[in-house]
């Protein structure tokens, strides 16, 4: 998801009621999920996504303050329509009450243990010594990127089966929350860059990581286009995390692999598992080998290794 912070286009305050609607999108094939669910992030403080069984496709629901950035959710919408080949769907719009809403996205926002080793503990909730797990502390406020959705969950799944490997460096392509870059710099003697495309993302990945006890020295967030930053000419990490989506990941493969170090491994995920050959062929042409592929649900996450 994209943020919900302070920051953000169309960001819900906290401490007073905002109108608010809801978009909804019915009738999607599986392979538009990915770019439709992208699009209303550009506008949306939180978005889900629902499979209809009888008719195999898909419904996309996201909330926003009313009216806003109604020019960009049109660009966004017909871009992905573009992108899947699809005629645009239509979009559907009701208010909702604010404070409903905002009660239940806290409601809906509990601590949350994923595999082995992780608790997704949320700000509203007590902040108890734990033990045996590793706390990622994320405010309900600015939850995109805060666990639930299977890609995060995937790539914490594949992460902690690697993290024996003790990464030294480490990028997280595309962050969002920060979260699987905290998970990293959490577990393991390691350097973490931190990017994404989006201002507000990168505020809010900084705030996550201050208030996960982690500064500059241990993980860094910087605004980034892909491979493009100087100060990442160059430069090699021993684990990649690339949570984004299907296309960009294939577009970018042969960059992700001059930036892998040999024997380094890259955790992909933002992808349907309709997808997950299109992706492997694009890295396996840029000398990668799969190592490891994990499903949740529709979502796939690929752990890839770099040949010595």
């Amino acid at each position: 998801m994209r943020p919900s912070g302070p920051d953000a286009p169309g960001a819900l305050s906290r401490r007073r009621a905002e109108p608010l609607e809801a978009l909804v999108i019915d009738g999607l094939p599986e392979h538009a999920v990915p770019v439709f669910e992208a699009a209303l992030e550009q506008v949306c403080t939180t978005v889900a996504y629902f499979r209809d069984e009888p008719t195999d496709t898909w419904r996309i629901e996201g909330v926003r303050e009313a009216g806003a950035l109604d020019e960009e959710l049109d660009a966004a919408l017909a871009l992905a329509a573009a992108v899947a080949g699809i005629d645009p769907p239509a979009l559907q719009a009701a208010p909702v009450e604010a404070d409903g809403w905002l009660a239940r996205t806290v409601q809906a926002f509990p601590e949350m243990p994923i595999g082995r080793h992780f608790l997704i503990r949320p700000t509203h909730v007590p902040n108890p010594a734990t033990y045996g797990r590793v706390v990622l502390k994320l405010d309900a406020g600015l939850a995109f990127g805060s666990g639930e959705h299977a890609s995060t969950q995937g790539c914490l799944r594949a992460y902690e089966a690697i993290a024996h490997r003790r990464p030294r460096s480490v990028c997280d392509l595309g962050s969002g929350s920060g979260i699987l870059a905290m998970a990293a710099a959490k577990t393991v003697p390691c350097r973490v860059l931190a990017t994404d495309i989006e201002p507000w993302s990168v505020r809010v990945c900084d705030q996550n990581a201050r208030m996960n006890g982690l500064g500059p020295l241990r993980m860094r967030s910087i605004l980034a286009d892909g491979w493009k930053p100087r100060l990442m000419k160059g430069v090699r990490y021993d684990l990649i995390f690339a949570n984004i989506l299907a296309r960009p990941l294939c577009a970018m493969a042969q960059d992700l692999a001059l930036h892998l170090a040999p024997r380094g491994t890259a955790i992909l995920a933002g992808l349907l598992g309709t997808q997950a050959r299109m992706v492997l062929v694009a890295h396996r042409r840029a000398g990668l080998v799969l190592e490891r592929r994990i499903d949740v649900g529709p979502w796939t996450t690929l752990v890839l290794r770099r040949r010595a």
